[in-house]
């Protein structure tokens, strides 16, 4: 395990960076996750984290991409639940990516 400190509290992560304990979540904390990854979240990051964590709370699974897209264009509509704006914000890898800044455990079918 590894430590993260955000806003001086320790925030254990595993060898992959996501969080060791689910609850310890935060928007400091995902902007934290961010800068380790050099990105800069942004309003369409924050809608695609909370839409992860909403998946989350309703199935209690990690959605891999094909899902993470079409969960994306259930709510928010095509032109932001397609692969290639996905693709774009979080750096070719949306379903890693964005499980581990929203503070969710890694997708089961991501190696």
């Amino acid at each position: 395990m590894n430590t993260l400190f955000v806003d001086g509290r320790p925030i254990e992560i595993d060898q992959e960076g996501y969080l060791a304990d689910l609850n310890d979540w935060s928007e400091p904390v995902a902007e934290a996750l961010a800068l380790q990854e050099d990105l800069t979240l942004e309003d369409e990051h924050w809608e695609i984290l909370r839409l992860l964590r909403s998946f989350h709370d309703e199935f209690q699974l990690s959605p891999a991409t094909r899902p993470l897209i079409k969960y994306t264009a259930l709510k928010l509509g095509p032109d932001k639940g397609n692969s290639m704006h996905l693709n774009r914000l979080f750096k070719g890898t949306p379903a890693k990516l964005a499980a581990k800044l929203a503070g969710l455990p890694k997708p089961s079918n991501c190696i």
